[in-house]
C-alpha cells in the first residue's frame, strides 16, 4: 500500500522525505545522548556548591565576585576548550554596610514595630542618625503623580503594589510591578520626598525583604529607598488606613566607592566548518550580597559551562563557534553584557544567536527570543525534537538580559525558561541559597540549552 500523502511524489522527492526522517532520527539520538550524558554524568551541581557554598554572594566590585571570575576562569580551563580567557570590564562598586533599620514609630495602634526591609541596590545612605517622617502610601507612578508635590513633600513614599497573582508565569507579575522599584526612588524624589519604601518583588507572603537594583535619573536628587518584606508592606498599609498620621524610622548605612576593574570570563569551542559564526551561551556570575545568588545566578553559570563540558566528553565537533560567557555586573549595572556586545561590534564578530539562563535552575518549560519571525518559525520546527523533554514553550517574550545588547549586532537573543512558580519567592534574597536547588532539575536545564544549542548549531539559523 503507498499512503496517499507519498503516492504523487517522484523518486526525488521520497528520497527527500527518507534523508529528512533519518536526519530527524538522528538529531533525536543525539539529544537523547545529550541528556544521557548530563544527567549520569552532569558536573553543574557540583560547581554549583562550590561557588555557593565557599565564594558566596558576589556583587560586582567585591574580593567574592573576583574569587568567582577566577574560579569560573580554573573551572573552564580543566574542560580542555580551545580558549580560554578574560574580558576586561569596569564595573560599580557599592557596599551596603551595616544592616538597616526600620520601625513604625508612634502609631495609635502598634507603637515602635519593627519591620524587616533591605536597602535597594544601589541606594545612598540616610544621615547616620537615621532619619524619621511620616509616610505617604501609593499604588503606583501615577498614583503619586496626581498626589502633587503639596502632599509628598518631606515624607516617605510607601509603594504597596502587590504581585498580580492571577499570572500563570510569574516573570510577567514581576514585570508588573517591578517599575516602582527601578523608578520610584527618583519618581518621589523630584515631588520632595526624603525616602522610599517599595513592597518586596515577590510571589509568597513571608517576612524576607527582596533586594534589587534601582536606578537614579540624573534630573532627580538621590534619596535612600528600602524594600520591605511582604508581610511588613501589609502592616504597614493596614496601620496607615487606621492613622494616617503614622512615622517611620529608616536608617540605611550603604556606601558608593570608585569602579573596580573585573572580568568576563569566556570559553570556547572553534567551529569546524564555519568558526566565523559565533554562537553564546551564558549566564551572570555576580550575584546580590545577601544570600549565595544559587537560582540567581549561579545555576545559570554553570549550565552554561555544562554546554562545553559535555559537547567536549561526547566528542562533538560543532560547526560554529560555540562560547560560554560567564557575564559580570548584570545585578546592578549591566556592563558585562553591553561590554561584551561593544567588543563584538569592534572586532566585526558574527553572532547569530545568544542563549542566556537567568531564571533559576528549576524544571525546564522552554525557551523564549526576540528573533525574526523566519528565525523563530525555524526554531518552532524543531519542537517534535524538544518536547519529548518538557520544552513545550517557544515563544517571543524576549532575550536575557546580558545577550539583549547583541541584538544590535544581528544576533538572535534567547533565554532558557524554566518554570517559575518558586523563582520569586526567593530572588534577591538571603533564601537563594545552594540547598534550594534540585539536582536532577539543574542538570536537565543544561542539557536542554546544550539540545538547543547542538540543533542551532548544525543547521543555522
Amino acid at each position: 500500500m503507498i499512503f496517499p500523502s507519498l503516492k504523487h511524489l517522484t523518486l526525488a522527492g521520497l528520497l527527500a522525505v527518507s534523508l529528512g526522517a533519518s536526519a530527524q532520527n538522528q538529531d533525536s539520538l543525539h539529544i537523547r545522548k545529550i541528556y544521557d550524558e548530563a544527567l549520569a554524568n552532569g558536573k553543574s551541581y557540583e560547581q554549583l556548591r562550590y561557588l555557593t557554598t565557599r565564594i558566596g554572594g558576589r556583587l560586582s566590585g567585591s574580593p567574592q565576585a573576583a574569587a568567582a571570575v577566577e574560579w569560573a576562569r580554573q573551572e573552564m580551563e580543566k574542560m580542555g576548550l580551545d580558549r580560554v580567557y578574560l574580558q576586561e570590564v569596569m564595573v560599580p562598586h557599592w557596599q551596603r554596610g551595616e544592616k538597616e533599620e526600620a520601625y513604625i514609630v508612634n502609631s495609635k495602634i502598634s507603637p515602635n514595630q519593627q519591620v524587616n526591609v533591605i536597602a535597594l541596590g544601589g541606594s545612598v545612605p540616610t544621615p547616620s542618625q537615621g532619619l524619621t517622617t511620616e509616610v505617604i502610601e501609593v499604588k503606583s507612578l501615577d498614583e503619586l503623580q496626581k498626589l502633587g508635590k503639596r502632599k509628598v513633600q518631606g515624607k516617605i513614599v510607601f509603594f504597596s503594589r502587590a504581585f498580580d497573582q492571577t499570572h500563570i508565569h510569574t516573570g510577567l507579575a514581576y514585570r508588573g510591578a517591578v517599575d516602582q522599584r527601578s523608578q520610584g526612588p527618583s519618581a518621589a524624589a523630584r515631588l520632595g520626598a526624603v525616602g522610599v519604601v517599595v513592597r518586596s518583588m515577590s510571589s509568597a507572603l513571608d517576612d524576607e525583604p527582596h533586594t534589587g537594583g534601582l536606578r537614579y535619573a540624573e534630573d532627580a536628587p538621590k534619596i535612600p529607598a528600602v524594600a520591605i518584606s511582604t508581610k511588613g508592606a501589609e502592616l504597614l498599609s493596614k496601620l496607615l488606613s487606621e492613622d494616617k498620621d503614622l512615622k517611620l524610622h529608616l536608617k540605611v548605612n550603604s556606601r558608593w566607592l570608585p569602579d573596580v576593574l573585573s572580568y568576563n570570563v569566556i570559553g570556547e569551542i572553534k567551529g569546524s566548518e564555519r568558526p566565523d559564526e559565533i554562537i553564546v551561551v551564558g549566564g551572570h556570575l555576580d550575584s546580590w550580597d545577601n544570600g549565595q545568588g544559587a537560582h540567581d545566578d549561579g545555576t545559570g553559570c554553570v549550565q552554561s559551562m555544562e554546554v562545553l563540558r559535555m559537547m567536549r566528553a561526547m566528542n562533538y565537533k560543532p560547526k560554529r563557534t560555540i562560547r560560554a560567557v560567564m557575564f559580570m555586573n548584570e545585578e546592578n549595572g549591566l556592563r558585562g553584557g553591553t561590554k561584551y556586545a561593544q567588543e563584538a561590534k569592534a572586532k566585526n564578530e558574527k553572532h547569530i544567536a545568544a542563549l542566556e539562563s537567568d531564571g533559576g535552575g528549576f524544571t525546564p518549560r522552554g525557551f523564549s527570543m526576540d528573533a525574526t519571525p523566519a528565525v523563530y518559525q525555524k526554531i518552532v520546527s524543531w519542537k517534535p525534537l524538544l518536547a519529548p523533554y518538557g520544552l513545550h514553550e517557544i515563544t517571543q517574550d524576549g532575550g536575557g538580559a546580558d545577550v539583549t545588547p547583541l541584538k544590535a549586532n544581528g544576533a538572535a537573543v534567547m533565554e532558557f525558561v524554566p518554570d517559575s512558580q518558586r523563582y520569586f519567592e526567593i530572588h534577591h534574597t538571603a533564601a537563594d541559597t545552594f540547598d534550594k536547588v534540585n539536582q536532577r532539575e539543574l542538570e536537565l536545564g543544561g542539557a536542554s540549552m546544550a539540545a538547543l544549542i547542538y540543533l542551532m548549531d548544525k543547521y543555522g539559523l
